[in-house]
């Protein structure tokens, strides 16, 4: 059914559909009915789904990305088909609009997309209002970062600021310096940079009374030797996890025409081409921590299998986005029922 309903969404431009089908979904939501049909056609509930990951239970290990609902509008909505927990973001501290339309293209022979999207969102003072206001329990992670007019110099007054905001209305937070759509923001995944940031928001977090686990999000086109000074970072810093993997800027997975590719401009690639590479980087983190660092898998997730390969790489959790475009509403619930131990 959602192959026929899919060709048709895929006529028409994938921001606007995007929050077309997000709107039926909430009208679908609020009927009387609405709520149990989502529920009893996509939530599965069983034991063997359930995980403790860096302090947390999680009802199954299959959550959403970042990046699909930016500004928390649709929380309740998405807890309906099945997720284990939802990622919002990325949040920054004032609204911003993001980049130039048309910012997100479609490659369905390579099941993939390129986005530039910049970190459009309404500001974090948006996000937390919505998160009070929440009827479901679901685990949400707050993904943060800076505004496009913030000098990376002040990177850290940004971070700290939604780290304060959204500390009360979510469960665990991600730090995103390695999204390719900000300029310069991946300068921040330098190692000097890196470490001082993470250490000011960890220290921040430390003062609370019950600090709420804190991850960094990394890219995939780190070299080894990045990721060795990330995770030396990140255990000197006592992170809780990492989560791996962003978009890539790497267009060679890419099979569709180059001067559509080119016409499309920058942007990061997610999807089938980034699958190979997000679980190279997973095994690479689980082999130099000893499987001691949490991970929570994303890139090229569509099946059940491909969730599988990256839990045996070493992921705890893993994220889809691209793969629900593609797969559907029924994702979450499909990778579930395969992961059941009876």
């Amino acid at each position: 059914m959602y192959n026929i309903v899919k060709k048709i969404l895929f006529k028409y431009d994938p921001e606007k559909v995007h929050y077309k089908v997000m709107n039926w979904l909430t009208k679908a939501y609020n009927l009387g009915v609405g709520k149990k049909y989502l529920e009893s056609n996509y939530c599965i509930k069983h034991p063997s789904l359930e995980r403790e990951v860096f302090g947390l239970k999680f009802k199954n290990p299959v959550g959403l990305a970042a990046g699909f609902d930016k500004d928390a509008k649709y929380v309740d909505e998405l807890a309906c088909l099945g997720f284990g927990f939802i990622e919002i973001g990325t949040v920054t501290p004032r609204p911003q609009d993001g980049n130039e339309k048309p910012r997100l293209f479609r490659f369905p022979e390579d099941a993939a997309i390129i986005n530039r999207m910049g970190f459009n969102n309404e500001g974090v003072e948006a996000a937390v209002r919505r998160l009070k206001n929440r009827k479901t329990n679901i685990i949400i992670g707050g993904n943060i970062g800076k505004n496009k007019m913030t000098p990376n110099e002040d990177a850290v007054k940004d971070y700290e600021t939604c780290f304060i905001k959204l500390f009360n209305v979510v469960d665990y937070f991600v730090v995103n310096v390695s999204s390719p759509n900000t300029p310069n923001l991946r300068e921040l995944q330098e190692k000097k940079p890196l470490h001082d940031l993470l250490l000011h928001l960890q220290n921040l977090n430390l003062s609370y009374p019950a600090p709420k686990p804190l991850l960094l999000k990394i890219a995939p086109d780190l070299t080894e030797s990045q990721l060795d000074d990330v995770i030396e970072i990140v255990n000197s810093v006592k992170l809780s996890g990492i989560v791996a993997t962003n978009t890539t800027i790497d267009r060679e997975g890419l099979s569709a025409d180059k001067q559509m590719i080119e016409k499309t401009g920058a942007g990061g690639v997610s999807g089938k081409p980034l699958k190979e590479r997000s679980t190279e980087i997973i095994k690479y983190i689980t082999q130099k921590t000893n499987g001691t660092l949490p991970i929570i898998a994303v890139g090229g997730i569509f099946t059940a299998e491909d969730a599988q390969e990256k839990i045996e790489a070493g992921a705890k959790l893993v994220q889809v986005y691209t793969g629900f475009i593609y797969q559907g509403p029924a994702i979450a619930k499909n990778i579930c029922k395969s992961l059941i131990i009876k």
